[in-house]
């Protein structure tokens, strides 16, 4: 099983760096405080963006201007640190399990987009790519189908399609539960934000994924015109 990122997702966002943790033997289960973590994690993120405008913000402005490039309007459609922050500013964001409130805890620390799947509802190949159009998606929490629009920034498997308008909405099958013992943990950056912001943020979570849950954990870098493939295997 491999994670790859496909010529016409690169050829759109060369500039575009994406980051890998690769996690085995979890124990969603543990009460390991990272519900705790998150709220820390939220009242930093709170005195960072202060009042300023956050569509504006420089955590969410280069996200909105890519999924303008794409053809999806970010007011409907937003960036998954969009929609953390604004959480966090209508009194959030809620503890959901303890691998996710860890990576949301990672993503308002360093205000870089991150999200998970169960590697074990994978199937094939997990592939950054452009949608063609009516692939099969059923959004997380949801029964009925949402299908991506042509050229839509995805990621999908040979089953369909896992996250839609890039980091906007997962999907059912493939979340995150408590009985998911194998993960994959995606964090993007887009300029200005750098290759080496995005691994210390991979490390954080490497190390808080692996300290409080028990997993082991493998960071990989891709794309910026570099590595566009990695295992998702042990």
């Amino acid at each position: 099983m491999r994670f790859v990122i496909e010529e016409p997702f690169r050829a759109l966002f060369p500039e575009a760096h994406i980051g890998i943790v690769v996690a085995n033997g979890i124990d969603n289960r543990r009460d390991v405080g990272a519900g705790e973590a998150l709220a820390a994690a939220a009242a930093q993120a709170a005195t960072a963006i202060g009042g300023d405008d956050l569509a504006a913000h420089p955590a969410v402005a280069p996200w909105r201007e890519a999924y303008r490039r794409f053809g999806v309007k970010p007011s409907r459609h937003r960036s998954s640190i969009e929609g953390l922050l604004r959480s966090v500013l209508a009194g959030g964001p809620r503890s959901i399990s303890p691998l996710v409130d860890l990576y949301n805890a990672v993503s308002l620390r360093h205000l870089l987009p991150c999200g998970g799947e169960d590697l074990d509802a994978i199937q094939g190949d997990l592939r950054l790519t452009l949608a063609k159009g009516g692939e099969s998606f059923v959004p997380l929490g949801s029964e009925e189908e949402s299908p991506p629009g042509p050229g839509e920034v995805v990621y999908a498997d040979e089953a369909g399609i896992v996250c839609r308008a890039w980091n906007w909405r997962e999907a059912e099958r493939t979340k995150l539960t408590p009985e998911t013992m194998r993960a994959v943990l995606v964090i993007e950056a887009l300029p200005p934000r750098t290759a080496d912001e995005l691994l210390a943020a991979c490390g954080d979570l490497a190390e808080a994924v692996g300290a409080r849950l028990g997993a082991s954990c493998r960071v990989a870098l891709l794309g910026g015109n570099g590595v566009a493939e990695t295992s998702l295997d042990a």
